[in-house]
């Protein structure tokens, strides 16, 4: 499976001869959420990582996957790609969506695209996500509910979405049914 997020924010801070103090300044995120990354303790949501990334310098996707692939890659329908489940320090806040990678094979891509599983849930303190970028949601099946800024949106299967991720944002299944997204996300260096 490859390095660990937390041991890849590791290795990307001492190359740069960064503390976690300087990393937390960078970021805006705390020093006891970057040393839970590191530890592994947590898996960051896609915004803490959009903003260790810029630190970095490098694309979001470093994180996410250690291949030297510069060909098409190709995810076949009946082949279970790698998932990954996101969460923030409230365990309630994102327990709900299963990441599925479509190109953590590619090497230097810019988009990170994503079949997203969202499980319903009765937790309705959301904590809304931002970051630099754009996202790109498709609708595959069920019902979901986009809360970006003060709105509120809701998306049926084969309705899609394009937004600046810089606006406070959350995805979550309506009611008691479960769905599933393709999501694109893309974050400039």
């Amino acid at each position: 499976m490859g390095k660990l997020i937390g041991e890849r924010v590791i290795e990307m801070r001492k190359l740069r001869n960064m503390t976690i103090e300087s990393l937390s300044a960078q970021t805006g995120l705390s020093m006891q959420q970057i040393e839970s990354i590191e530890k592994n303790e947590i898996m960051p949501s896609v915004a803490p990582l959009v903003k260790i990334s810029k630190a970095f310098g490098v694309r979001l996707g470093t994180f996410l996957d250690d291949c030297d692939n510069d060909g098409p890659v190709i995810c076949r329908n009946h082949e279970k790609c790698d998932s990954m489940s996101f969460s923030t320090s409230n365990n309630k806040s994102r327990s709900s969506l299963n990441f599925y990678s479509l190109a953590g094979q590619k090497s230097g891509r810019h988009m990170e695209p994503f079949i997203v599983e969202i499980k319903s849930s009765e937790e309705r303190n959301f904590i809304m996500s931002s970051h630099e970028g754009e996202e790109f949601i498709f609708v595959l099946d069920g019902v979901i509910e986009i809360t970006y800024g003060e709105k509120n949106l809701i998306l049926e299967a084969g309705d899609s979405i394009y937004y600046d991720s810089i606006i406070a944002h959350h995805v979550h299944a309506v009611d008691e049914t479960n769905a599933k997204i393709l999501a694109v996300v893309y974050s400039p260096i």
